[in-house]
């Protein structure tokens, strides 16, 4: 990456090599267009089977990714028994949706978003207390919302629109007033090559960690509470550090 401090034109100071152009920047609602939810609560949702995934406000803000992919979140079904026949086909979730939380406890917190990378071709409905963003074709690249919306300057203008004392809350006329920079297709594929290759990192760690924690454990059990006869610690651990000899 370079690092060059400019003191004109809408471009970042960090950037990849190779790019040049300047930043665009639009107010949301001048590239997206908002779709209509549902109001569907969690009695209305189940785990086990149906036919129409839906997005509960709550896992946002709790479990789903950045960038959300049906193939690798547990999303719960609308109930069978629950109407959905009125719904219009435009009003599904696509592959580039953004989804927003349009209410939280937290300022930190309220109009936290996913963008929708893969749907594997299932149904998927935006529900309670969710907004649907939908991009105008041929200006973002698949992934890049996701780290967009996360980004300092969107969510600062974002939690400036917000309203409310004990829950803080967001509407589509709020949030469309809010200014948005973003580069050409190309860079934008870079950014969120980048980004992304970096949550898998982090993944990564995190499922060592957890690992490790388990092996903490069981060490617990085996070293301070067994009543089994002592063994070397080596014996229970794959590692060869000089200490554990």
């Amino acid at each position: 990456m370079e690092n060059k401090k400019l003191k004109v034109g809408n471009v970042p100071p960090l950037r990849f090599p190779g790019f040049e152009e300047e930043w665009e920047t639009k107010k949301l609602r001048e590239i997206m267009d908002f779709k209509v939810t549902n109001s569907f609560s969690r009695d209305n949702l189940n785990y086990e089977n149906g036919f129409v995934k839906n997005i509960h406000y709550g896992d946002i803000h709790t479990k789903y990714e950045t960038l959300f992919d049906i193939t690798n979140e547990i999303t719960p079904y609308i109930n069978n028994e629950i109407n959905i026949h009125r719904i219009s086909e435009e009003n599904y979730c696509q592959e580039g949706d953004v989804i927003f939380a349009d209410a939280s406890e937290d300022l930190k917190d309220v109009g936290k978003s996913i963008e929708v990378i893969n749907l594997n071709g299932e149904k998927l409905l935006s529900g309670l207390h969710t907004l649907l963003a939908r991009p105008q074709k041929n200006i973002f690249h698949l992934g890049f919302n996701g780290y967009l919306f996360k980004s300092n300057s969107v969510r600062t203008q974002i939690q400036k629109e917000s309203q409310g004392t004990k829950v803080l809350s967001i509407n589509t006329g709020r949030i469309s007033k809010i200014k948005l920079s973003f580069p050409n297709l190309k860079e934008q594929q870079k950014i969120a090559s980048f980004f992304c290759l970096l949550d898998q990192r982090i993944a990564t760690q995190n499922k060592i960690i957890e690992q490790l924690e388990t092996l903490i454990k069981g060490l617990c059990q085996k070293i301070i509470l067994s009543q089994s006869p002592n063994i070397k610690l080596k014996d229970c651990v794959s590692c060869y550090s000089s200490a554990l000899t």
